[in-house]
């Protein structure tokens, strides 16, 4: 695509082995002045990293050369150089990574967090405080989440700015809520 065959071979050319050397695309002016202007500007969401690479290759600077001058492994050199030769200097910026899809719907975790905000009481629940266990308990056998985890209910609680109210608390019978 962008890549200058560079043949090697025997006199007379009997044995021939072809490599290819991966460089920038040539650069217009603009995209040079951009690519400069980017790189003094410190508040920029472009790595610097990333910038030199470009501009390295574009100087002639061939894979092994510039990750050796940028500390960068060679394949993370090459996906840099091909997505700015597609993307120009939009391929360089991060984009947010995917990660793992939450768990939990926004509906899901707005009903924790409105079922540990209510008194067990009002639930017909025969204690007066929610403890973790408790409330794991009753949002499973409530049907509001298939599974989940103390620490995950208190992840979520947390993140709504609410702090797990009376850990352990006993009720009338002296039922804790542990297992």
């Amino acid at each position: 695509m962008f890549a200058a065959p560079i043949r090697e071979g025997i006199a007379g050319g009997q044995k021939w082995r072809d490599y290819m050397a991966l460089y920038v695309r040539k650069l217009e002016e603009e995209e040079w002045e951009e690519l400069e202007r980017t790189i003094q500007n410190m508040e920029n969401d472009v790595s610097v990293q990333r910038l030199m690479i470009i501009l390295l290759s574009a100087q002639g600077n061939k894979v092994q050369e510039i990750s050796r001058e940028v500390d960068l492994h060679p394949i993370n050199v090459r996906k840099w150089i091909h997505r700015y030769n597609k993307q120009g200097i939009e391929g360089l910026r991060s984009g947010k990574s995917p990660g793992r899809p939450p768990v939990f719907t926004k509906a899901q975790r707005q009903a924790i967090v409105s079922i540990a905000s209510a008194e067990p009481a009002s639930l017909d629940l025969p204690f007066n405080q929610w403890s973790l266990q408790r409330l794991r308990k009753y949002l499973i056998e409530d049907e509001v989440v298939d599974q989940i985890s103390v620490e995950t209910i208190r992840q979520i609680l947390r993140a709504h700015g609410m702090q797990p109210r009376s850990m352990g608390s006993q009720d009338q019978d002296g039922d804790d809520g542990t297992r």
